[in-house]
């Protein structure tokens, strides 16, 4: 695991305690910063408990501090500045589980675009799916396995006794809640697509948990 992705999957891990995830999520909707006790109050949780936990959020790199008086008086008998909490400008890119529903929305734009230049929906669905394929694949390494190729589209890939892969997670889970046809065909076409390129095969299983294909 490379540090970068380390650092973000602490980062994500942080916010897996309920009560800093509130407070995080607090803190990230509030249009300025915030002082411990407000921060305490809208989560409603003691002073101490909130202050235990913006602290780990600082140090994870989610939260920024400022220090600023918020009586707006100066000079002597104005009280010490309060330390305040705002979201940081740092992304936080990981989801668990993890979703990409932007690489749904990429086929399924590109395929509309090509129905509207007169291409049958089916033909313009397998034609965007295969280009998504393209794209990933032309982006990995040379020699990288499909295993750590399908990691960071979420599906949570596991090598299973017979050689298959596993995809123990849906990145299109919403979608496919609501228009699991269309999203289902939509991810085993673009599967079978990439798994082509690495002399692979999908078959389809039944949806559940985890993704609606498998990988030989």
């Amino acid at each position: 695991m490379d540090e970068a992705f380390g650092q973000r999957v602490a980062r994500v891990g942080s916010l897996a305690d309920p009560v800093r995830r509130a407070l995080y999520r607090f803190v990230a909707e509030q249009p300025g910063a915030v002082s411990r006790d407000q921060a305490a109050s809208g989560v409603d949780v003691p002073r101490h408990t909130a202050k235990f936990h913006l602290e780990r959020l600082v140090d994870e790199g989610l939260l920024v501090t400022e220090f600023r008086r918020l009586t707006g008086r100066t000079g002597p008998g104005a009280g010490r500045p309060a330390k305040l909490y705002r979201r940081s400008r740092r992304e936080l890119t990981v989801s668990v589980p993890s979703r990409r529903y932007d690489l749904a929305g990429q086929v399924l734009a590109d395929a509309v675009e090509r129905t509207l230049a007169g291409t049958p929906m089916p033909d313009a669905l397998a034609a965007a799916a295969d280009d998504a394929a393209d794209a990933v694949a032309g982006s990995v390494v040379e020699g990288q396995p499909l295993l750590e190729t399908l990691v960071p589209l979420g599906y949570e890939p596991r090598a299973e006794d017979d050689g298959a892969l596993c995809l123990a997670n849906c990145p299109f889970d919403r979608l496919a809640a609501d228009h699991r046809d269309l999203v289902c065909g939509v991810n085993r076409g673009f599967l079978s697509a990439l798994a082509r390129r690495f002399g692979a095969t999908v078959e389809p299983v039944e949806p559940g948990p985890g993704c609606c294909a498998r990988v030989r």
